[in-house]
């Protein structure tokens, strides 16, 4: 169904532009489905650009030497962990341009064209669905509280008024033992203040640190 370009062992040209232009143009399309709904910067949507590019160059200069491909797939392995570690949405992005790059290199543009628009519309489609979303209204919670203050249960009923779910995660010493640092897991209440919160929980702790964040998710595929 799908049929080579690359006609003969030797690239012209020609060839390698064409390879090229589809190469970019593949890669700006997946750099755009990944700003869909995303957090990005203009550094990794680049990336996102030209690395199909330079796959291609890669695969086209191997061209069948069995043994240049194993080089190239140690130096690929290698990206991953010389790379700082992203969200599995990041490396999905990466992996879908370097296939693209193995396949524009191989001169499958039909192949690249299909590929290409068959995923970035399911990571599109995926950032809409509401799947996977329990956990986004998932606060964590860290309280300071003084050593002498008894502080198993000492918060449960503003957190009861406040929260559908809580569960303290961690408590540690701070400042030579003299502070607790207790680092909860919430979800909010619909209607819930999250200023009225910690106003209270602030009485209780004797005005000490109180902060409320989105918890960081380290995420691997």
């Amino acid at each position: 169904m799908f049929t080579s370009i690359l006609t003969s062992e030797s690239i012209t040209l020609e060839q390698f532009l064409i390879c090229s232009l589809a190469s970019v143009g593949f890669g700006a399309i997946t750099a755009l489905s990944y700003m869909v709904g995303h957090k990005y910067s203009k550094a990794f949507v680049g990336t996102l650009v030209v690395l199909p590019v330079m796959v291609q160059s890669v695969i086209m200069m191997v061209n069948g030497n069995v043994g240049a491909g194993v080089a190239v797939l140690g130096a690929f392995s290698l990206i991953r962990f010389r790379s700082v570690p992203g969200n599995s949405r990041d490396i999905s992005s990466i992996f879908l341009s370097m296939a693209v790059g193995i396949a524009t290199g191989m001169g499958q543009i039909g192949f690249a064209a299909v590929m290409t628009l068959v995923v970035c519309a399911v990571l599109i489609i995926v950032t809409f669905v509401p799947l996977g979303r329990a956990d986004d209204d998932r606060r964590d919670l860290k309280i300071t509280v003084p050593e002498d203050l008894d502080f198993e249960g000492a918060f449960d009923d503003i957190l009861k008024k406040y929260t559908t779910r809580f569960e303290l995660e961690t408590a540690k010493t701070a400042n030579m033992g003299s502070l607790y640092e207790l680092k909860y897991s919430i979800v909010m209440r619909g209607d819930s203040s999250v200023k009225a919160m910690i106003d209270e929980i602030r009485t209780r702790n004797g005005n000490l640190t109180v902060s409320v964040g989105r918890p960081v998710v380290q995420e691997a595929l």
